[in-house]
């Protein structure tokens, strides 16, 4: 089951090197893309956990859909139209976090592809055919915003049928919506920081600071409105800012799915964005100072410790408790509530027949939370 895991990551990397090589035509840039996206820690969970099989499948589906639009771009018809469509479907039986793929493939009509354009205000001469062209392409996809508004309806009713939105009421909207804006930095932080990365991060609840959120918020619109200010300079910045953000948008737990506040395997996708804007932002800088030529040497240099990272990360999940005493030992100060982390740890060595250690993990999950007590 882990080998298929691996087997599927590896197409992955390889249809999204195959993807931005065909849309952009920039070699180094998109090889290193396919690199931090095969190497970087936070997949190692999508790919070691065999139960997120669904993860690393649909996001093969994921990229087989953009690869089909490419080619529908380049010559339309509809055998590839409706090939397009299908692979959507199946990705979305996979996973429903594609619901988001309708958006990006606009955004892919921007940049790389190029199908409509940001006109300086000197050229503006005839606005009303470039939103014309807009509109059309809108109304090119309108098949696939069906599909995925039809997926959301049943996931919607399926996971609530399951109990799986319960934890939405025990936490407030604008408890969530801390939670959300707090979890998008931490994303942020992480990616470009990996570090004490665990199975299960708990959901703070009501104990955030309101200066966090607040912080959390303003640094993200700092950052939306310096993307949306280099639209036409560096259009990459706000494809891959607003893939980021977007993709999240499903699991960013606005519509809470659990006890967790955040998860490793969500950024299997949302990180391609910010993978980007890494390797086309990279040669830019460095051409600033006569040094693009160097960029090859750049990229090399950042994937060294991020192999490493990975190598270690990979080992935490050599058993389950293995894998929860590493998620206590990097979450227990910073989450309060890592009840079901020491539960979960009392499980596995209960298993092993370890069981005054399993004693102790699951006393501690009571003293941590008085109500915690599985029968």
């Amino acid at each position: 089951h882990l080998l298929t895991n691996l087997l599927i990551h590896i197409a992955n990397v390889l249809l999204l090197f195959i993807v931005l090589l065909r849309t952009t035509g920039a070699l180094w840039q998109s090889g290193f893309v396919a690199a931090l996206f095969a190497l970087h820690p936070f997949n190692v969970e999508s790919v070691a956990w065999v139960a997120e099989r669904k993860n690393v499948l649909s996001t093969l589906f994921w990229l087989l859909t953009i690869w089909s639009y490419v080619r529908f771009v380049e010559k339309p018809g509809p055998k590839r139209y409706v090939l397009t469509a299908l692979f959507l479907m199946v990705g979305l039986m996979s996973k429903p976090m594609l619901v988001t793929l309708p958006f990006v493939l606009l955004m892919l009509d921007f940049w790389p592809l190029g199908r409509w354009r940001l006109l300086p205000e000197s050229e503006k001469n005839n606005d009303l055919k470039e939103g014309e062209k807009f509109s059309k392409l809108i109304r090119e996809k309108i098949p696939f915003f069906i599909i995925v508004v039809g997926s959301s309806i049943i996931t919607f009713i399926v996971q609530k049928s399951g109990g799986a939105l319960k934890a939405m009421e025990i936490h407030s909207l604008s408890t969530r919506i801390s939670n959300a804006m707090v979890s998008y930095v931490t994303y942020l932080e992480k990616t470009f920081w990996p570090s004490r990365l665990a199975v299960f991060y708990p959901h703070p609840g009501d104990i955030l600071p309101v200066w966090k959120t607040y912080f959390c918020l303003a640094l993200l619109m700092v950052i939306t409105l310096v993307a949306v200010q280099w639209i036409r300079r560096a259009p990459y910045l706000a494809f891959g800012w607003f893939w980021f953000l977007g993709t999240l948008v499903p699991v960013i737990q606005i519509v809470q799915t659990g006890a967790h506040a955040m998860a490793d395997r969500y950024a299997y996708v949302p990180t391609i964005g910010l993978f980007i804007i890494i390797a086309w932002g990279l040669p830019d800088l460095l051409a600033r100072w006569n040094h693009r030529e160097k960029a090859p040497a750049v990229f090399a240099g950042l994937l060294i410790p991020l192999m490493v990272v990975t190598w270690n990360q990979v080992g935490h999940w050599k058993d389950s408790i293995t894998l929860f005493k590493h998620a206590i030992s990097v979450t227990d100060n910073k989450y309060p509530d890592i009840a079901l982390t020491h539960n979960n740890l009392g499980i596995a060595q209960e298993e092993k027949g370890r069981l005054g250690e399993a004693i102790v993990q699951y006393k501690t999950a009571m003293k941590i939370r008085l109500d915690f007590a599985l029968p």
